[in-house]
């Protein structure tokens, strides 16, 4: 992977980051609300996963 590469996927992260408040920022609210509930656990589970899937997809995509 480029560099080039490497901003692009940066910065459509930040891209799809942002969508979520700015479409609907009561909703991204009580989400975000409800993640700081979870447990410690239960947040790195959470991340694990993404991670993860994360993976799996530039996995296939590659």
């Amino acid at each position: 992977m480029s560099g080039d590469s490497l901003w692009q996927a940066l910065a459509l992260v930040l891209v799809i980051e942002g969508l979520f408040p700015l479409l609907s920022p009561g909703g991204w609210r009580r989400a975000f609300g409800q993640l700081l509930q979870l447990r410690d656990g239960q947040l790195r589970f959470f991340a694990l996963c993404s991670v993860a899937v994360g993976l799996a997809l530039l996995w296939l995509a590659s």
